[in-house]
Order: structure tokens, then sequence, then C-alpha cells
């Protein structure tokens, strides 16, 4: 059974999924996952289409029954409540805004099913519209809105129902680069500003990254890590984690020797390289070393060190990323502030290549 932090004290959960199964005929969408969702945090659920994230989402929800498993909200047990009984609410990737209804009746539409005093409602939406910065959008219609605009109304439908846990599936899938980059400060600030629990799909590792307190990297229906932004491009556990997420140089090799608990020297044809391994290795498994671009240091060749001729150089605008061929084999990538671009080598030239051994990670 694939278990996250299922260590935390009960008041601190706002969602705890345990054993959860989900299948479609033969296929299993979800695979015994548990996971506890930390009261007040922003977790992202992260994978590629078809990894089961969406599925867990809507378990949540009340929008799919599982084939086994337990879901609680509040310590309570939700699977046999509907959506509308869960203290959930859900923003959809397409947004499902009612195009002949305003801003502001968009928003109080759900107060209004609740039959609520139209003061209150008034106020509610008010306040959220303040949060989410559209005050005086209230009578506009919703094609006259931008993509963003768009979607912070469709947010804010979803907090002015204050929900103990908000869903978000891929919400910014159909945005544009630049207004998507936007839209990761104003989630953050509203996120920040709400303190309430929020699980967000996304297949964008940037974007997960960029949002996310912690990170469940998922791939045939299983959590494969769960863990901050940080922990999980820093220290994959396993090779779909460092392959998936963030850009990398993946050589493959043989564990030659262990050097203390967390060291392990990698072996291929003709080079050796020392990195940092979990103590789960053992000498002769076959391995893949994972150095991240930004790790790598460039400058001329030294001696004992390993070294090269650079065959390709590309500007990034803020980095510049040089490819280059060891002696010894493997081409490694280095991505180096642009800032260096006047003291890095040219193509055709050589060039020494330098990392810290702890910035190698050796996987199975």
């Amino acid at each position: 059974m694939a278990v996250a932090e299922s260590g935390e004290a009960a008041a601190d959960v706002a969602v705890a999924v345990r054993g959860l199964t989900k299948a479609f005929g033969a296929v299993r969408a979800l695979d015994d996952v548990s996971i506890d969702v930390r009261r007040g945090e922003l977790l992202s659920l992260l994978g590629s289409s078809g990894c089961g994230k969406t599925t867990l989402l809507r378990i949540i929800g009340g929008f799919e029954s599982p084939t086994a498993g337990e879901v609680r909200i509040g310590g309570r047990d939700v699977l046999g409540d509907p959506p509308y009984r869960r203290r959930t609410n859900m923003v959809f990737q397409h947004l499902a805004l009612f195009p002949h209804l305003s801003v502001a009746q968009n928003i109080a539409f759900g107060l209004e099913m609740k039959k609520l005093p139209r003061e209150v409602v008034e106020r509610k939406v008010r306040d959220v519209l303040a949060l989410v910065q559209l005050s005086g959008y209230e009578s506009r219609g919703i094609d006259m809105l931008s993509g963003g605009q768009k979607q912070r109304v469709a947010i804010a439908r979803a907090i002015v129902n204050d929900p103990e846990v908000l869903l978000l599936d891929e919400p910014l899938g159909a945005l544009d680069l630049q207004l998507r980059l936007a839209m990761h400060d104003e989630l953050r600030r509203i996120h920040r500003e709400t303190g309430s629990t929020w699980i967000f799909v996304t297949h964008d590792q940037g974007e997960a990254i960029t949002l996310s307190d912690r990170i469940a990297v998922m791939s045939e229906g299983r959590i494969r890590q769960l863990g901050t932004p940080q922990e999980i491009y820093e220290r994959p556990v396993d090779r779909f984690v460092a392959r998936f997420v963030g850009h990398a140089n993946f050589i493959e090799g043989r564990c030659e020797s262990l050097r203390g608990e967390n060291l392990c020297r990698v072996a291929g044809s003709g080079w050796t390289l020392d990195g940092r391994c979990d103590g789960n290795l053992r000498a002769g498994d076959d391995v893949l070393a994972v150095l991240r671009h930004e790790k790598v240091r460039v400058g001329v060749p030294i001696d004992g060190a390993h070294s090269g001729v650079v065959r390709e150089a590309t500007y990034l605008g803020p980095s510049v990323r040089l490819a280059i061929a060891l002696d010894s084999g493997p081409t490694i990538v280095a991505e180096r502030p642009s800032t260096e671009v006047s003291g890095l080598p040219r193509v055709g030239e050589r060039a020494g290549v330098t990392w810290d051994p702890q910035h190698l990670i050796v996987v199975k």
C-alpha cells in the first residue's frame, strides 16, 4: 500500500485517504493509495495524463466512487456523501461559468441555492471579489472578461462557500504561458489569505514546484514520492521521479563501490563519477546518476578533473546551456547564468566541468 504521512496528528489532517483503489474493468486508475493532506496546505498531485491524479481528486470531491478504500474529510467518513454534502468545492479546467449570468450572479449561485438572506449573499460576494481583486466587476458579463479574470471568478465562486477543502483540476491549463505565470502569484496570495486546504492537480512540474507546499508525484495509479518541492527536486527517490521532475543529465552506470553511508562511485565504460545515494544501494547494482544542469560548473580544464569539448551552446535568455562531450565518455549538459557568458568556452573549445558530489544523485 502506498502510504504517505500516515503518522500525522488527526487534528492536523484535513483529508485522509486510505487504501484507495479505483478500477475501470481490468485497468486500475488508482492502486491502493493512501495519503494525508495537512490542514491549510497547498498539495499538488503531479503526473502525466492517465496517472490517476484527477481520479483521486474526483473521489475526494464525491464525483467518482472508489472500488475500495476510505476517504475522511475533517475526520468524517464521506464516501457515502454526494458532493453537495461534503465541505469541498471544485474548480474545473474548463471553469463551467454561466455565460448568461453576471460576475456577481455566478459567484452568488451556490449561496442562493442555500437560501441565505440576500444581505448575507451580497456581503460574501463583495468580500470575495475584493479577495480576488475584482471589485467593481460585479455587473460585467462573463464574455467581457479576460482569461485570467474568468479564472478568478471561478475561484471566487468556489471559495465563497467556505469549503474546508478546495479541489482544483488543472485550472490554468487553458491559459497562455505569461498569464499562467501571473496566476501563480495570484493563487499563492489567495491561498495564503484564505488559510484553507487546497488540492491542486497539474501535469506541469514547474507549476507544482512554484505553487505547492508539498507535491505528490503520481504514476500508474500510485504515489511515487511525496515531499516538499525542494525534496522532490533535490532528492528524487527513484528513476521515474528523477526523470519526470526538472531537467538533468541522466547517466546509466553501475554502483562500483560505496563510500560511507550515502556516497556511491558510479562506473561506466572508462569513467567513474561520485554521487549521493540513499543507503539502499549495493555494489554491483545498475543505477542512474542524476545531475541537474545548473549544478554543473564550467571552466578551464584542470588536471584530474573531468574535461572535454563543447559541442553545443544555446542562449536561453536568463542562462546559457552548454553540451560538453567528456573525454571519458558521457556528454554533460551545464546551464550557467547568462551573466557568465563572456567567460564561458565556445563551441569547439575545451572545457573542464566540476560539481559537488552531493549534487549528483544516484538512484536504482
